[in-house]
């Protein structure tokens, strides 16, 4: 590497030479948006796919990468350090298959345009393929921007904070395509204007050193006038700006976009397409749906010139295959002859089998990236090797339509039972039996075996066909005739995912009192009980819940969404307090006279639970009656906070809403 005057060289190796930089495990995200000379990744230490993924999109134009593994014909055999990551109990690190390095393997193998080599000698020497017309790499200077769709993207920005209201732009490009310099360059613009009021933010502080680099070799002294806020806190303590800049958005959850969205009528929103943190196809497409809602309209531009290094690199579509990074979901038109659903047959993929199957693994991985747009690189990894993973698909024509993934988890003796009820034990990969044990106090939970339904996704281009529910219920009719003894799902609870689940007959028995950092929403636990034991392990588990959730309610959950706790209490009327008539006589002086909510708070909260636990409540109340009932009722929030939330003018309006309310659930 002295040879080749590489100066700017990173180890992610376990065996860095002394002195040398290094990028190991989370670390390696940190240098996204920098540039490198070369990189030596040390496979004996481990192969981290995200970390791979990465480090390699830094390499500029002309550098190296020096890629260290066993023999080619032994890496799926090789102890890799990462399958301690995979490993789940009863499973043991030695006992991970080896089918995602079987892969690698034969991609490299494959590949002509790299050097293979042992100790000593070359295997094979790259053959250099021609450089297509227009192809070599050389950009078109535009002022400040490197080629023109980079000046396209940054004049969109600009319009953003200068043209009308609530007309977000959404930049998406693979790595080294000038996006986040794109923001750079649009602030710098806009800070000569006099807009200086221009707020940042990203998953990271250092993901956004490249905006603000390039904002200061534009303008100097922009950096200092570019305010970096947290996600969570730009909602928390919402700030004045001409300009609200989102980058590496798809690694930021959707609830909190979403808010963004709302309070910022100036926003732009950028994304890696094939990313490492989440993938900008997936944000783009479920994402739209939510920009379509909020804004007057949004415009979506894709940077493809290459900057960073030239247009076909061949480093680059490597680590694509390698990664899965371009898998896309079958064609829509192969699905155009399938007019019955009868057309389609479930079936459980051999992942040996899938392995060497790249036209299946594409549609399936692309299906999964797709749907859930914060799908990482390692995820390929657990969905080829989890020892505990089953993946299930319909297929029709030999593609597939629809896919879900589910893991066995439970079966645990009664000493390992016992330690995770009491929290000794967090046993990696078994998250239903230690949610109902750990927090629930269900302490057999852990004994039972049970099928946790990880991802589902349906085929654009068939869904709402009854797809879903079907795979559901093929998978739950496998798992009974194998003696498991309930299924469950955990999700990032919204509206849709809640029926869904609701309309299927699975019951909610969790909501976390936390958000969640990857969806940022709470996440709620359903089951559906496949013999005795998981019925009783149901009824207990459901009577926790609404023994506990009502209160919660007024407390962790003050916050949580009306239409949710509609959906959630609809679940629980087995549940459900009864009014006395003592209540009766209170509410009626509530509704009917000038008895103060205060002094009748108990009556109203038994009267709410009872109507809404019974579904009494959706049907004859409107949006707003609804929301002030469970807002100010159930939630305890303050009048003032209730009345903003649902656009009345203050608390008289507000309680009049209620009165009405509370008048018709007594009629």
């Amino acid at each position: 590497m002295e040879a080749l005057a590489l100066a700017d060289t990173y180890w992610f190796s376990d065996s860095a030479p002394q002195g040398a930089p290094t990028a190991s495990g989370t670390a390696a995200l940190h240098l996204l948006g920098r540039e490198i000379d070369a990189l030596v990744f040390d496979a004996w230490s481990g192969f981290d796919p995200d970390a791979f993924g990465a480090l390699t999109g830094c390499i500029r134009a002309g550098g190296l990468l020096i890629l260290l593994t066993p023999r080619l014909d032994e890496w799926a055999a090789y102890a890799d350090p990462q399958h301690e990551r995979i490993s789940v109990a009863p499973y043991v690190a030695t006992q991970v298959s080896g089918r995602f390095l079987q892969r690698l393997a034969r991609l490299l193998r494959d590949d002509t345009t790299i050097l293979l080599g042992e100790p000593g000698h070359a295997l094979r020497l790259p053959v250099a393929e021609p450089v297509r017309p227009g192809e070599g790499g050389e950009s078109v200077p535009v002022g400040p921007c490197e080629t023109p769709d980079q000046q396209q993207a940054v004049d969109a920005v600009v319009r953003v904070a200068t043209g009308h209201r609530r007309r977000p732009v959404v930049l998406i490009s693979d790595r080294g395509r000038g996006k986040s310099a794109a923001f750079g360059i649009a602030a710098a613009r806009l800070i000569a204007q006099e807009r200086t009021r221009i707020l940042l933010t990203a998953p990271r502080p250092d993901a956004v050193d490249a905006v603000l680099e390039h904002a200061e070799r534009v303008r100097p002294g922009a950096r200092r006038q570019i305010r970096f806020v947290a996600p969570d806190e730009l909602l928390r303590q919402p700030r004045a700006a001409d300009l609200l800049l989102v980058d590496e958005a798809a690694a930021i959850p959707a609830p909190l976009l979403e808010d963004m969205l709302r309070r910022y009528p100036r926003i732009a929103f950028a994304t890696t397409v094939h990313g490492y943190e989440g993938t900008g196809r997936g944000f783009a497409l479920r994402f739209s749906r939510v920009l379509d809602r909020l804004s007057n309209s949004w415009r979506l531009l894709q940077l493809t010139t290459p900057i960073r290094w030239a247009q076909h690199d061949p480093l680059e579509r490597l680590v694509f295959r390698m990664l899965a990074l371009d898998a896309e979901p079958a064609d829509s038109a192969v699905f155009s002859d399938a007019a019955a659903i009868d057309d389609f047959e479930l079936i459980e993929l051999d992942r040996d089998e899938l392995v060497n199957d790249e036209r299946t693994l594409a549609e399936l991985f692309g299906l999964l990236v797709q749907a859930h747009y914060r799908t990482r690189p390692l995820d390929l990894r657990h969905l080829l090797d989890g020892p505990n993973l089953s993946v299930y698909a319909l297929r029709v024509g030999g593609h597939i339509a629809a896919t879900a993934l589910v893991a066995a988890e439970g079966g645990f003796d009664a000493a390992a039972a016992r330690a995770i009820w009491a929290g000794r034990s967090r046993p990696h990969g078994h998250l239903l039996p230690e949610t109902l044990a750990a927090h629930q106090g269900l302490e057999d939970a852990p004994l039972l075996r049970c099928g946790r339904i990880m991802r589902v996704t349906v085929h654009p281009a068939l869904q709402r066909r009854g797809l879903g529910s079907r795979l559901i219920g093929e998978i739950t009719a496998r798992l009974q005739d194998a003696r498991y003894d309930y299924v469950g799902t955990s999700f990032g609870v919204n509206s849709a995912l809640l029926d869904f689940w609701s309309r299927l007959g699975w019951l909610p028995v969790r909501l976390s009192i936390q958000k969640s950092a990857s969806s940022g929403g709470h996440s709620a636990v359903f089951l559906h009980a496949l013999g005795a034991p998981g019925s009783a392990l149901l009824a207990r588990a459901r009577e926790r819940f609404f023994a506990q959730f009502p209160h919660q309610l007024s407390d962790s959950l003050c916050g949580l969404e009306s239409g949710l706790v509609t959906a959630l209490l609809r679940a629980g009327g087995d549940y459900a307090p009864v009014p006395g008539e003592a209540d009766g006589h209170d509410l009626r002086a509530f509704a009917f006279e000038q008895r103060l909510t205060e002094v009748s708070i108990g009556s109203l909260w038994r009267l709410g639970l009872h109507e809404l636990m019974h579904g009494r409540a959706e049907a004859c109340l409107n949006e707003a009656e609804l929301a002030i009932l469970i807002m100010r009722v159930l939630q305890k929030r303050p009048w003032p906070v209730c009345a903003e939330s649902i656009g009345f003018s203050g608390r008289k309006q507000a309680l009049q809403c209620l009165r009405n309310a509370v008048g018709k659930l007594i009629a």
